[in-house]
């Protein structure tokens, strides 16, 4: 496993994991995922993985006591990250929210205490003084973002008055808009990007294709999974199995090699199986040549998806089709 190169009280691995599914029934992970949830952090623990990221929305809170509980006595050791959901996001709410996610995760201290999305009617001055104010007791380590745009990170750290250290965003070889402003503040101001999402949901696993579409109500309502879109999409998973071959390696690991070659870039995948996890790991420890990454973003830069108001349409039928 390879960590961050900065400055944090503890060390932050570059592959952590996503906890999305811990707990959510609409992931279709079946009725006995509590107890492999517990079986997917025990070895995420062994292989070095030390960012374990929930949300207090995940299962309305059931995330966070699956992962307390899974960890145990290691919570102290690992980076537990989990996110304010934002309704209302004033000072005191901040701070009761916070104090409920630990209680949930059993902590004492939650390492990074994240807004999970920007609220478009209260300010982050009001959010940011409940997050200092958690700081200064001692409740949260270190406070972060997500989906949140370069500017409004930057407010929020002029609002704190201190770093925020991460901004939690969609990014991965089919969602590349971070690379334009996000990473290249976070290497400048020693900040970092956490990518959520960064298989795509598991579309650059290349398991998919559109006459295997997945199953699952997140992965249906997502525009990547259209027929058309899977069709499009050959030629980058093509790429990355030509590159994966070249380093005994699946199309999954080298998705999350390409996001890793920014230094202050970390991903955090989700998992269904410890074999899976294994997986995500593993891909720390690839490096990819330059002429690799060159192809690999040349394939991504080419595959055009139908997204937004033109997806929806064929979204509907897709699903009345079912």
């Amino acid at each position: 496993m390879r960590y961050v190169p900065l400055d944090t009280p503890k060390p932050i691995s570059k592959i952590g994991l996503g906890t999305w599914q811990f707990g959510s029934r609409e992931w279709g992970y079946g009725p006995d995922y509590e107890r492999r949830a517990a079986q997917i952090v025990r070895r995420a623990l062994d292989l070095g993985v030390t960012l374990f990221d929930t949300a207090e929305i995940y299962g309305f809170g059931r995330s966070e006591r699956i992962l307390g509980a899974a960890l145990g006595d290691d919570r102290a050791k690992v980076v537990v990250a989990s996110k304010l959901f934002p309704v209302l996001p004033l000072a005191p709410v901040v701070q009761q929210r916070a104090v409920a996610s630990a209680a949930r995760l059993g902590v004492t201290g939650i390492d990074l205490y994240q807004v999970h999305q920007p609220n478009p009617v209260v300010a982050d001055t009001t959010t940011m003084r409940g997050m200092r104010a958690l700081q200064d007791v001692g409740l949260v380590g270190e406070v972060g973002v997500s989906n949140y745009t370069l500017r409004r990170w930057r407010f929020a750290e002029a609002a704190l008055g201190r770093r925020v250290l991460s901004n939690q965003v969609r990014y991965s070889m089919i969602d590349r808009g971070p690379e334009k402003d996000l990473i290249p503040y976070a290497e400048q101001a020693g900040r970092i990007v956490i990518a959520y999402s960064p298989l795509g949901q598991g579309f650059l696993s290349g398991r998919y294709d559109a006459r295997n579409p997945p199953a699952g109500a997140v992965r249906r309502a997502n525009p990547y999974f259209l027929p058309e879109n899977l069709d499009r999409g050959t030629e980058l998973i093509a790429t990355l199995r030509e590159v994966a071959d070249a380093h005994d390696a699946t199309p999954s690991q080298i998705a999350l090699a390409y996001l890793l070659r920014h230094p202050t870039v970390v991903a955090i995948p989700g998992a269904s199986s410890v074999e899976q996890v294994e997986r995500n790991a593993a891909a720390a420890d690839i490096d990819l040549a330059d002429d690799e990454y060159a192809t690999l973003a040349t394939a991504a830069h080419a595959f055009r998806p139908v997204t937004g108001l033109a997806a929806v349409p064929k979204l509907i039928r897709a699903r009345t089709r079912k």
